[in-house]
């Protein structure tokens, strides 16, 4: 059945302009966009803003924004599973119909995804988290007790050091249903051991890393906070850099020599300082980690900005509660992005960095039908969570 959504105003994803056009939909595609179009029925969108589904490039749907480690540590394995439900549908109802797991949802997930099972948006995996002994993904404590889950049949252990192990383990990711491949390039500000300063892996051991995903058709995402763990993720040939902490004016020059996407993650330390005034417990290192970040990742976003640097919409949700994803359109905008180019971010640069841009990412003919409906001005990012009125994926409409 042909659908239209008709007297609305589209966003336009190639040059940021917004327009009056309708949008035919026939089956799970867009198949027309005009103005004054026909169809078996139509869906009044008057005064309403059609954006392209929207995309997150950073989450971890396992977790679910709830930082307090004793809790955590209380409750059942299988757990994680049944929140993963809940955060896929709170981050398809705020309109992000695509994103990119940064570690801890497996395959399973995604096929509950993909068969009907639950609803949410649709998703490409990591796995887990390749990190070093002592690293940003390892999880022993002082006291000797490891807090990360346990690997599962389907969850490979992401701790590994040397070329050798780290090749046959980045293989394994794959085997489990890997999409992409996450590496910790350094230290962070959850890791209760690491400094988010420093550089992790060592040059070697990341190229070959780069060398199998690429062998396999895929891609290398990196955390990468300290100055020299963003550049040696660059120069042994990553895809994005998340979070970029500690960018020098050296790194800013390989990201775009590279034409490397910087995946900002602005909410993540603020996020972790939320809950740390909830009264949330975490261990006093993170804490003063979490102080020390803030004010020197805004500060790199701005200058990755100014220069020029391609930008992906990530949020790092999981580290703060799902649902509240688009509070990052606005730290962008804080950032120095104009409100146009943040929205080209959501939309079809990071549809670009996930290599959907054929299917996803623009209002266009032959593109998969996913669609978000905003009431009032779509370039004001301070509320829009709540005028988002219709969500469509598939062509199907969702809410």
């Amino acid at each position: 059945m042909r659908t239209v959504l008709a007297g609305g105003d589209l966003f336009n994803s190639h040059d940021g302009t917004i327009r009056r056009g309708d949008i035919a939909i026939d089956g799970e595609r867009i198949v027309e966009v005009g103005i004054g179009l026909d169809g078996d029925a139509s869906v009044d969108c008057s005064g309403l803003t059609l954006l392209p589904g929207l995309f997150d490039c950073h989450v971890h749907m396992a977790f679910s924004g709830d930082l307090d480690w004793v809790r955590g540590l209380q409750r059942g394995f299988s757990y994680q599973f049944f929140e993963a439900a809940q955060n896929l549908r709170r981050t398809l109802d705020i309109g992000i119909t695509t994103v990119r797991d940064a570690g801890f949802a497996d395959i399973g997930v995604k096929q509950a995804i993909e068969d009907g099972l639950v609803e949410g948006p649709r998703l490409r995996i990591a796995v887990t988290i390749l990190s070093q002994t002592g690293g940003h993904a390892d999880g022993m404590m002082p006291c000797g007790v490891d807090i990360n889950p346990p690997p599962y049949p389907g969850m490979p252990s992401g701790v590994v050091d040397g070329t050798e192990s780290v090749r046959a383990r980045t293989r394994e990711i794959l085997r489990a249903g890997a999409d992409h491949i996450k590496i910790a390039s350094s230290g962070g500000v959850l890791s209760p051991t690491s400094d988010p300063r420093l550089a992790q892996f060592l040059p070697d051991e990341i190229e070959e890393i780069v060398a199998v995903a690429r062998a396999a058709g895929t891609y290398v995402m990196a955390h990468a906070q300290s100055s020299a763990g963003i550049k040696n993720a660059l120069r042994a040939g990553v895809r994005s850099i998340e979070h970029g902490v500690y960018l020098d004016d050296e790194a800013i020059e390989l990201l775009l020599a590279e034409d490397v996407w910087l995946v900002p993650t602005l909410m993540a330390p603020r996020g972790v300082l939320d809950a740390i005034e909830r009264g949330e417990q975490m261990p006093d290192r993170v804490v003063q980690k979490a102080s020390e970040v803030a004010g020197a990742h805004m500060e790199s976003v701005r200058r990755a900005v100014a220069a020029g640097v391609r930008i992906a919409m990530g949020t790092d949700t999981g580290v703060t509660p799902h649902g509240d994803n688009l509070r990052e359109l606005a730290l962008m905008a804080d950032a120095g992005m104009s409100a146009p180019a943040v929205l080209q971010s959501t939309t079809l640069e990071a549809a670009r960095l996930m290599r959907l841009d054929d299917e996803l990412g623009s209002l266009e003919v032959g593109k998969r039908a996913d669609v978000v409906a905003v009431a009032g001005d779509a370039l004001s990012f301070d509320d829009l969570r709540a005028r988002i009125t219709q969500v469509w994926k598939d062509g199907a409409r969702l809410r």
